[in-house]
């Protein structure tokens, strides 16, 4: 159910005095400051990754077994929180919230099924 024009005007005006009073609270509600530390935590990722893959060469070229494996073990770690941080929410939006629970909803009745129903829903979309 939708909020009603007087509802959505007092939601407006709730949020802008709480950013007023305390900007620091409204951007941490926002999200704003997670997903810029997210952001961070991707980009230093990506860098340890590019490293790594340098230290994997640099280890093969120079018949250093143990710089290859150094290299190849960093280029792990940094894929893994490459990943973290993606699931926790770079690519989102502020007005986007993020997601609580730590299972994505599971979609319920078999495929067949869900596909009868979304047809159902684009006839009945198309009748009104």
């Amino acid at each position: 159910m939708p909020l009603s024009d007087e509802e959505a005007r007092l939601l407006h005006q709730l949020e802008q005095s709480l950013a007023a009073e305390d900007p620091d609270f409204a951007s941490t509600l926002r999200g704003s400051k997670f997903m810029a530390h997210n952001r961070r935590v991707a980009i230093l990722a990506v860098l340890g990754f590019i490293g790594g893959l340098v230290l994997l060469f640099a280890g093969a070229v120079s018949a250093m077994t143990w710089l290859g494996v150094l290299g190849f073990v960093a280029m792990l770690g940094t894929a893994y929180l490459f990943m973290n941080a993606w699931k926790r929410g770079i690519g989102r939006s502020d007005e986007e919230p993020a997601r609580t629970s730590g299972k994505p909803s599971k979609p319920t009745g078999t495929f067949v099924d869900r596909m009868e129903e979304r047809w159902q829903r684009r006839r009945d979309g198309d009748e009104r």
